[in-house]
């Protein structure tokens, strides 16, 4: 029940982000004003991927913040449906990686790809929740260690990749139909 909350839960917000950032973009485009603004943002969610790539973990900050609110949330759990509602909850606790996953869902076109976005990263996650466990015993540091360092890292680089593209479809692409 709790990963059936968060798969709900994350795709509610990737496609709610995926809107929000639809919205953004049209007034952006209708707005000359706020699309430096549009600029700004797809720079800093490049740092954002960029510092993940070279430190290999989160903000601090963001991590300290998850943990002082799941320390709250977990009495929570063990009520009658505290499961699933804790699932659903999870997307709301301040976490990088999520949060980078929600920033490259707000761009994937549309509410329905942003769903099916963060839907896919749920069930990614849910795999590991439910295998880290298990293979947590098998290779205890080794296997977290590495996951930690490279599983940031590709996140980073992805974040990169889309804040790239959306630059360059800003920047240089659109300006080049006009001087055709």
């Amino acid at each position: 029940l709790f990963h059936l909350g968060r798969i709900a839960a994350y795709a509610l917000l990737g496609g709610v982000a995926a809107v929000a950032m639809e919205s953004l973009a049209w007034l952006t485009s209708q707005t000359t004003a706020l699309q430096r603004l549009w600029t700004l943002m797809h720079v800093a969610v490049m740092a954002w991927g960029l510092a993940m790539v070279v430190q290999a973990r989160q903000p601090a900050w963001l991590e300290r913040a998850g943990r002082s609110v799941w320390a709250r949330a977990q009495p929570w759990v063990t009520a009658p449906g505290g499961s699933l509602a804790a699932g659903f909850a999870w997307a709301l606790m301040p976490c990088g990686l999520l949060y980078s996953a929600v920033l490259v869902a707000a761009l994937s076109g549309g509410a329905w790809q942003g769903a099916l976005s963060m839907a896919a990263f749920a069930v990614g996650g849910a795999l590991w929740l439910l295998a880290g466990p298990w293979l947590w015993q098998l290779g205890q540091s080794h296997v977290n260690a590495l996951r930690a360092r490279w599983g940031t890292r590709v996140a980073g680089l992805m974040l990169i990749g889309v804040a790239s593209w959306a630059l360059w479809m800003d920047l240089v692409y659109k300006p080049s139909l006009w001087c055709r």
